[in-house]
């Protein structure tokens, strides 16, 4: 820990190490950086490569930081402070400019962007800076002014207002509907080609292909054949073009079942644990542009 690094490490790593060694908690640090605490695990696993040391010790339901995680803490800890509360005295003058909102990319590219153009009919003074990410916020050093977030809730320190949320079922194109191994019932899934998705939600109460074949009572289907991909975006696209069955997230899917690119299948659905979340610092939650932001979403949630 002695030696200078040629670089800095990232900044989403430190913040994650931060909050993780005052909660003693990935999942503590998760709710306040409004993630995963996979997203948290990964980034403090890619510090700890950097610095060439371990920060925690990783034991049984309890994370306890090393000699070397407890040297850094403290020092990392008042540099973010220091950064805070510089950045905080542009407050006066922030609420004007772009509304900048951080959102996960398939939710960007499936709900949210489609429907920006009624936003900005409605608030045509309002400029929209979408940063698609599942990186973690910094609301203050990333200059985001509000996220959507995917998750349980309970963002501690944070403005958190449920917006949407959301249920899984399988879907594909309508034409997998017909012909000789058409998808009428679960036991015709033995003759078509699953479709993964690998994005990092992190979502325990969704179910994989396994989960899901063995909850319908399907036998000998291999659940872990098929393709893969790391964005809900790309599945859903994977099925429209015929590739194959998805588990489809219904927010994300809507707009393409009302078009009739996707269908449902089997008439089964299952409502997950996650919800969608609009969340903001508390600093900005009370500037007009948020507010005009956060009841548009409640708007467009209404139409789902």
């Amino acid at each position: 820990m002695e030696r200078k690094l040629s670089r800095l490490p990232p900044l989403n790593a430190l913040r994650a190490f931060v909050a993780a060694g005052r909660h003693l908690s990935f999942t503590r640090a998760a709710n306040e950086l409004a993630v995963t605490p996979a997203a948290v695990s990964q980034q403090v696993k890619l510090l700890e490569e950097q610095l060439g040391t371990p920060l925690f010790e990783r034991r049984s339901r309890q994370l306890v930081l090393t000699e070397e995680g407890q040297a850094v803490l403290p020092g990392l800890a008042e540099g973010f402070a220091s950064i805070g509360d510089a950045l905080a005295r542009l407050g006066a003058r922030t609420d004007e400019g772009p509304l900048t909102v951080s959102v996960a990319p398939s939710f960007a590219a499936k709900w949210l962007v489609p429907r920006l153009d009624r936003f900005g009919a409605a608030h045509p003074e309002i400029d929209v800076r979408v940063q698609a990410s599942h990186d973690i916020v910094d609301f203050v050093a990333d200059g985001v002014d509000v996220a959507i977030r995917y998750g349980p809730g309970g963002y501690e320190g944070l403005s958190v207002e449920r917006i949407l949320p959301e249920e899984m079922f399988p879907v594909s194109a309508p034409a997998l509907l017909k012909g000789k191994h058409a998808l009428t019932a679960p036991a015709a899934l033995r003759h078509h080609t699953l479709l993964h998705d690998d994005s990092p939600d992190q979502d325990p109460s969704c179910p994989d292909w396994r989960m899901w074949l063995k909850a319908a009572g399907v036998e000998g289907v291999d659940a872990k054949r098929g393709q893969h991909f790391n964005q809900s975006a790309l599945v859903l696209e994977a099925a429209i073009s015929g590739r194959g069955v998805a588990l489809a997230k219904a927010t994300l899917a809507a707009a393409d079942l009302r078009a009739k690119r996707l269908v449902r299948l089997f008439g089964m659905r299952q409502r997950l644990g996650f919800a969608y979340w609009f969340v903001a610092p508390p600093s900005k939650a009370a500037w007009p542009k948020v507010i005009a932001f956060r009841d548009w979403l409640r708007e467009e949630a209404k139409r789902d």
